[in-house]
């Protein structure tokens, strides 16, 4: 049974991606900073296919130690999606420089060092499928959320190069890039009028569902996708068409 990490998997995206991850015959280590009613259901329901492990992604000095003890306890695995992140709400001219330095920290410093000390199993194993989740924000903007698409935007160029140092190993990069979805990340939002002009923009008249990104990121995990590396996946209903 290929292992899959997914990290930020107690909710939202992570959860989502954690289920279809079970579907498709893998075992996940879901990792995130507090286990959740839904992630503890679903361990309830698949107890031999995910297991919990706890970190939080602020403590970047104790990440190579984590990715050790991870491969230790587990084995090397198949696959890595770097899904934990944080998002603030706030102009750039008002937003704290501790709120800046916690999003760089934990949305691009923190999966970059998970990625470099997992990606030493895969290069041994010579295959495997790293994918960072990104958002549509990186590439059209948000009003409120310059540094947020910041780091999203830095993952995306991360994917680019990545994908050619690892190609010839086996190995495949990409990024999913998702819409705004009904999750925690967005909950902040629905207080206005934000969520539902997204949804005027989209083509479709919805937001996405995670369970629609979770197949996107089924897809790049598989076999099927092994001629896929270096590019980004959009699963938004077509709001930035």
């Amino acid at each position: 049974m290929k292992i899959i990490i997914v990290t930020g998997a107690t909710r939202g995206l992570g959860l989502a991606v954690a289920r279809q991850c079970i579907v498709d015959g893998y075992k996940v280590v879901a990792v995130g900073r507090s286990m959740s009613e839904e992630l503890t259901f679903l361990i309830q329901q698949y107890p031999v296919c995910i297991v919990f492990e706890r970190y939080d992604f602020s403590d970047t000095a104790g990440i190579h130690l984590f990715a050790v003890q991870i491969t230790k306890k587990y084995g090397r695995p198949w696959g890595l999606v770097n899904n934990a992140a944080i998002g603030r709400d706030g102009v750039l001219a008002t937003l704290h420089e501790r709120d800046i330095a916690e999003l760089i920290k934990i949305n691009v410093e923190a999966p970059i060092l998970l990625t470099k000390y997992i990606l030493r199993s895969m290069l041994i194993n010579r295959g495997g499928r790293i994918i960072n989740v990104s958002s549509i924000i990186a590439a059209t903007g948000f009003n409120g959320l310059s540094v947020y698409g910041a780091t999203k935007a830095a993952l995306a160029g991360f994917t680019k190069s990545l994908a050619r140092e690892v190609g010839k190993a086996g190995i495949t990069v990409n990024t999913l890039a998702p819409g705004f979805m009904e999750t925690s990340m967005t909950s902040a939002l629905k207080g206005g009028d934000k969520l539902e002009s997204i949804k005027r923009r989209s083509p479709l008249g919805y937001l996405a569902k995670v369970e629609d990104a979770a197949y996107a990121v089924s897809y790049l995990l598989s076999e099927k996708s092994s001629s896929v590396t270096g590019t980004t996946i959009t699963v938004d209903a077509g709001s930035s068409a």
